[in-house]
């Protein structure tokens, strides 16, 4: 009797002890829709897109975002073999030899802007054109619009190292900007006022922008955007004669061109994750977004993970335009689970 006992006990066990592991099995064995690589260039403002696309598509769409690190170049031909799904920041004419290999060969498609408004240019803080009361500043240049105006402006941006100029903070040396500035310089006559003063990083740049600001001083300089510097301060651009393709190359007497920011995509996603590319198609955002969300990193010291977090929800109007409805519930039920 107790052995029957124990052997049907040990049957029950046996059996309760089955049906756990196949329904462990069950949800382990679960479709899933398997992984999405996004190219995650070096800039912040590429790696934040990623993020962003990449938790829409993660909680949204159900695929698992996986981001690799490199250079421009090295991840574009990787999406040309097949290794990278999605580049969420192609600069196309910064690389057009690449672009139109991997576009002509079939192998890469374009899906069209990021955002279509990328600038860069001269500009100085709006403060020195209008003053700003709340900080008791008063106009130092109040009648400063275009490049015309600043041979008589010069002494408002005097150059400490040489008093009888002003000084114009370009570009890194060795970017093309380098060159570009120089030859803008002569063309518009403003090397007879200016010194050119060539930073030697970024950080630099970007530092004696964000110094001069600080105390309210004049600053003249050229920048790009989209940048936290840009979606922190309040500056100008200074016009220039529009973009003319027959100045570019020679004189370069004209503003620069706006630069092409583009999504793509290897083709095989057409076919694999067509309701991913839909997505990519609505994806487009702004250069001032962009702006805001890189100075959120700054003044926060978020990673690009939690400025994603930021855009999303502060930008809902915007990114819920990409998505269908039912994609759309489920994001912001992942958002509201995030602080």
């Amino acid at each position: 009797m107790r052995k029957r006992w124990f052997y049907g006990f040990v049957s029950v066990l046996f059996m309760m002890s089955l049906m756990v592991s196949v329904t462990v099995g069950d949800v382990s064995a679960a479709p899933s829709k398997g992984t999405l690589v996004l190219a995650d260039v070096n800039w912040d403002s590429v790696q934040v897109h990623n993020r962003i696309a990449g938790f829409i598509l993660e909680h949204g769409y159900g695929y698992k975002p996986d981001y690799i690190p490199g250079a421009t170049i090295a991840l574009w031909a990787g999406m040309e073999r097949g290794d990278i799904d999605i580049t969420m920041e192609i600069w196309v004419d910064n690389q057009l030899e690449a672009y139109e290999r991997g576009i002509n060969s079939g192998k890469v498609v374009d899906l069209g802007s990021n955002f279509p408004d990328s600038w860069q240019g001269w500009l100085v803080p709006t403060y020195v054109i209008k003053g700003d009361p709340e900080r008791g500043i008063k106009p130092m240049a109040p009648g400063l619009k275009s490049v015309e105006d600043l041979p008589r402006y010069w002494k408002i941006f005097k150059d400490p190292e040489n008093p009888d100029r002003g000084i114009f903070y370009s570009c890194i040396p060795g970017w093309e900007c380098q060159k570009v500035n120089e030859k803008k310089f002569k063309a518009y006559g403003l090397d007879k006022h200016y010194n050119i003063f060539l930073p030697g990083s970024d950080a630099a740049l970007n530092g004696s922008m964000a110094a001069a600001y600080r105390r309210g001083q004049p600053w003249f300089g050229y920048y790009w955007a989209p940048t936290w510097v840009l979606g922190k301060y309040d500056m100008t651009p200074i016009e220039e004669p529009p973009y003319d393709e027959n100045k570019w190359g020679k004189s370069y007497a004209c503003a620069y061109p706006s630069v092409k920011v583009n999504i793509c995509v290897n083709s095989s996603l057409l076919k694999r994750a067509p309701e991913v590319v839909e997505f990519l198609k609505k994806y487009e955002t702004t250069q001032d977004m962009a702006n805001k969300f890189l100075a959120y990193m700054q003044d926060h010291g978020s990673d690009t993970g939690l400025a994603a977090i930021w855009f999303l929800k502060n930008y809902e109007p915007v990114w819920t335009t990409w998505v269908p409805a039912d994609v759309e519930k489920k994001v912001k039920a992942a958002l509201a689970k995030e602080r």
